[in-house]
């Protein structure tokens, strides 16, 4: 090994005569040799010009000293709502937890304990990709080294099954609607009548609701891009009944707070078991939404435009509900080759004609 660089542990390390002539002893931060050999090239050409390297030293910090300044970074997300929740989550799992202690094994670790506590695959990727993120700030924040991110970064996240589509009947939708209190109802037959995102229905405004032309404008989506969406009487009618307050911007708010929404979920599932209905989530009542149109035979770009997905991938899990859309199509390809327009080339045919 070159002089001048030597490892403790996997970290490689520095050694170079500052302007003093005194030895300087510094982290390279990585475990690979040729970092450690540019940044030692780096600091002795520094010398060289009369400049004292400054040296970046990092102090001893902990998971809970990144939860607060992650939190208020976070709140610019159009993810925040659930991110929140996420970061929460994280925090109490991981305490006072150095930083530089986190490696691949534990977050694969805290992956088991989640998948044994009996969440999905895609929760647990959730979680991880926000400890991640996390950890990227940290780096951008100089409350660790970067080689703590590349073991971070090492846990891979999980196999996801995106199958799964549940959606209601027509029969369910309405009891559900009907086992709404006051205050879920018009939120249920938004998501039940546009596709919308429930972080979308919480967040909704007043100015992004034109009842004249009956269109929804979302200026902010999950996918960056602007999306409109129509409605008709139903969605018109739940509008006009919901009671709207000069002070307050949002549709659907705490009257106590005029705050929005944060979650909806403990009303949501006493209207589940009121209703009888199992195995159902509020984010399927977006995929009812979606299924109906197919089983409609609307065409799958239309329904990409209306959930505002990126591409056309997330919109096929609903191809196989239009069966007689697709069979519409293959009985217009038939029809070339029907009996009656087969018999009428062939008797021009035997007549000395031809196709022309």
């Amino acid at each position: 090994m070159e002089k001048g660089i030597y490892k403790r542990g996997s970290i490689y390390w520095i050694s170079y005569a500052g302007i003093d002539g005194r030895i300087i002893r510094e982290s390279s931060g990585s475990t690979a040799f040729k970092d450690a050999e540019a940044l030692r090239i780096q600091r002795k050409q520094a010398v060289r010009e009369g400049k004292q390297p400054e040296i970046k030293r990092i102090m001893n910090h902990n998971s809970n000293e990144l939860v607060e300044p992650y939190l208020i970074w976070a709140e610019r997300q159009r993810s925040f709502r659930s991110k929140r929740g996420f970061i929460k989550q994280l925090a109490e799992a991981f305490g006072n937890v150095p930083l530089r202690r986190f490696n691949s094994m534990l977050v694969e670790q805290y992956q088991t304990e989640r998948l044994q506590k009996g969440n999905k695959p895609a929760t647990v990727n959730r979680l991880v990709a926000t400890l991640k993120h996390m950890f990227t700030k940290a780096v951008e924040w100089d409350m660790v080294e970067d080689e703590t991110l590349k073991r971070v970064r090492k846990a891979k996240l999980l196999e996801e099954n995106n199958r799964r589509l549940r959606y209601l009947s027509e029969e369910e939708c309405q009891i559900l609607v009907a086992c709404c209190n006051e205050h879920l109802r018009p939120i249920v037959m938004t998501a039940l009548c546009t596709g919308m995102r429930k972080g979308e229905i919480l967040g909704l405004k007043w100015e992004s609701v034109d009842l004249r032309h009956g269109l929804i404008l979302l200026e902010q989506t999950k996918n960056g891009e602007r999306r409109e969406i129509p409605f008709r009487d139903n969605m018109r009618s739940t509008f006009q009944n919901v009671i709207r307050r000069l002070d307050v911007p949002y549709v659907f708010h705490d009257p106590a707070t005029g705050k929005p929404y944060q979650d909806v979920k403990k009303s949501f599932n006493t209207a589940l078991g009121k209703a009888e209905v199992r195995n159902f989530h509020f984010h399927d009542l977006r995929h009812t939404f979606a299924s109906r149109l197919a089983m409609a035979g609307i065409d799958l770009a239309t329904i990409k435009e209306l959930l505002g997905h990126k591409t056309i991938t997330m919109t096929l899990r609903y191809a196989h509900l239009a069966p007689a859309h697709k069979a519409k199509a293959v009985e217009m390809m038939d029809s070339i080759f029907n009996e009656k327009s087969t018999a009428q080339k062939v008797h021009n045919l035997g007549a000395g004609g031809g196709i022309k």
